[in-house]
């Protein structure tokens, strides 16, 4: 995302979202290749592990401490899942031109999204297992993608800024009158998110072929590392709404 305001457009945006469902992809390929370790977002039984909540809480919590201190949380486009008590920045902030609203900016739907990945979207995609040996190669997956998923949902935001500025006198009604069902409505265009959820199956089917060089290659039924139609609906039941929730959020708070 340009921090230029008068490069915000939702071309620039549309471009963004597009590259991040390759990260969003190849990072639910790679967390795939392990069961869905279910002990890691339990609460331990023991006292051994001497932690607070979940191992994998720990992690990630121990993980958005060390990257908030080198800027991670600078950015308009980064929003951490653990922010009570981060760590200030050692890196001083860039004089790039404020973008978002300040008093909508600071909308967060994280914990939503890790309760639905979780209890949801794990068992979803990975095999009911425990590989106590992979418990740090899981978490440390499970951090990037979600993180990516957090970066794509929270683009609600400027998409959000950038329908409003293009369509003021058609949002400030709503937003006044506090009519979250109108906004959804108008946020939502049913074509292009059908068009969406093709590109994604289409990428999940490109980016996880088992690729070899044997020659009959072509009369083998063809494996794909993520169900494609999985991808899909990630991105129709969760992804997109979650996408919309934020983006009315948002303009709830944007006259604040």
């Amino acid at each position: 995302m340009s921090s230029d305001n008068n490069k915000l457009s939702l071309d620039s945006i549309r471009d963004s979202l597009i590259r991040q469902e390759d990260t969003i992809i190849f990072n639910l390929i790679e967390r795939i290749k392990y069961p869905l370790n279910s002990t890691l977002y339990k609460q331990p039984s023991s006292s051994s592990w001497n932690i607070s909540g979940s191992l994998f809480h720990c992690l990630f919590q121990e993980t958005e401490a060390l990257q908030s201190k080198v800027g991670r949380y600078l950015s308009p486009e980064e929003n951490p899942f653990f922010p009570d008590n981060l760590p200030a920045s050692i890196i001083p902030p860039s004089k790039s031109t404020h973008i978002l609203h300040p008093a909508a900016e600071s909308v967060n739907v994280n914990e939503k999204i890790l309760d639905v990945y979780i209890k949801q979207l794990l068992p979803l995609f990975c095999t009911e297992a425990d590989e106590e040996g992979n418990f740090a190669t899981t978490a440390s997956c499970d951090i990037q993608l979600l993180q990516a998923l957090s970066r794509r949902i929270h683009y609600g935001k400027f998409v959000a800024e950038v329908k409003f500025r293009d369509c003021t006198d058609q949002y400030k009604p709503l937003i006044l009158a506090k009519d979250s069902d109108a906004l959804m409505k108008l946020l939502t265009f049913e074509a292009v998110e059908e068009m969406v959820k093709k590109r994604v199956a289409k990428k999940a089917m490109t980016f996880g072929q088992q690729v070899t060089l044997n020659i009959d290659d072509s009369t083998k039924e063809v494996k794909y590392k993520v169900d494609p139609s999985l991808v899909s609906r990630l991105y129709d039941e969760w992804i997109m709404p979650l996408t919309k929730l934020v983006e009315v959020e948002y303009l709830l708070r944007r006259l604040d």
